[in-house]
């Protein structure tokens, strides 16, 4: 199932986007005990994570019941200003009182191939599962190339239908990822797309509305098995669609 929303204005699509998260928290620990949750990094999240940290929306999660985890990971030390753990510490971590246990980062900083098992074996720990878990929300990004995570046009990474963390050495960055794959992705309950710019218009159409070319689109390929799709968009993005 999948669901647009589009906002009138860059504020409400901060606002709007943090008010999901919250009452995506509220639901899952209701109904299960705790929220399992994974980040997208990128710069349209960030004042999402800054608003979800202020004091009207962080009250209302239970945070020592939440564990935090990131779709991807540039291979980086966690103090480098390109560490999408770092951009989710400094907007939000630091601001709620999320145990230190509960955040579960990649390890940019290590080879990227024992990065990617050590980071699946520790969903498998959590999750106590050999299947493919369910997190409660997967939040990603839109690309302006149709990636999203770390899953970029062309990459071996799209054809990966056994592991659920995989690394990826991407050509046009000329650097190493580690990323959750499609199928772990597409076993969410909920998985949010966050897109904002008029510079990602045109490529949100041919995501949404294109031909579907998941190789050369990537984000095409998220397609919830049992859950559900999200697009929180704002108007420049968005526009009358």
């Amino acid at each position: 199932m999948q669901n647009l929303t589009i906002f009138p204005t860059k504020d409400a699509f901060i606002a709007g986007a943090a008010e999901f998260m919250a009452a995506q928290a509220a639901e899952a620990l209701a109904a299960r005990g705790r929220w399992t949750v994974a980040l997208a990094g990128g710069g349209t999240p960030q004042p999402i994570y800054t608003r979800l940290a202020e004091a009207g929306y962080a009250r209302r999660i239970d945070w020592p019941r939440v564990h935090l985890f990131f779709c991807d990971e540039r291979c980086v030390p966690p103090d480098d200003s390109r560490s999408n753990y770092r951009m989710a510490r400094e907007a939000l971590l630091d601001h709620v009182a999320l145990p230190p246990e509960n955040v579960h980062r990649i390890a940019g900083e290590a080879d990227p191939a024992l990065a990617a098992l050590a980071y699946e074996q520790e969903i498998r720990r959590l999750f106590r599962s050999v299947a493919l878990p369910a997190f409660d929300l997967i939040c990603l990004g839109l690309g302006d190339n149709g990636h999203t995570a770390s899953l970029f046009p062309g990459t071996a990474s799209l054809r990966e239908q056994a592991r659920w963390i995989v690394p990826q050495y991407v050509e046009v960055m000329e650097s190493w990822r580690v990323t959750m794959t499609a199928p772990l992705i597409n076993a969410a309950r909920h998985v949010t797309f966050f897109v904002e710019g008029a510079g990602k218009a045109e490529m949100l159409q041919r995501v949404l509305h294109g031909p579907f070319d998941p190789d050369v689109l990537p984000a095409q390929m998220i397609q919830p098995v049992n859950g559900q799709l999200h697009w929180l968009v704002d108007a420049a993005a968005g526009g009358d669609r």
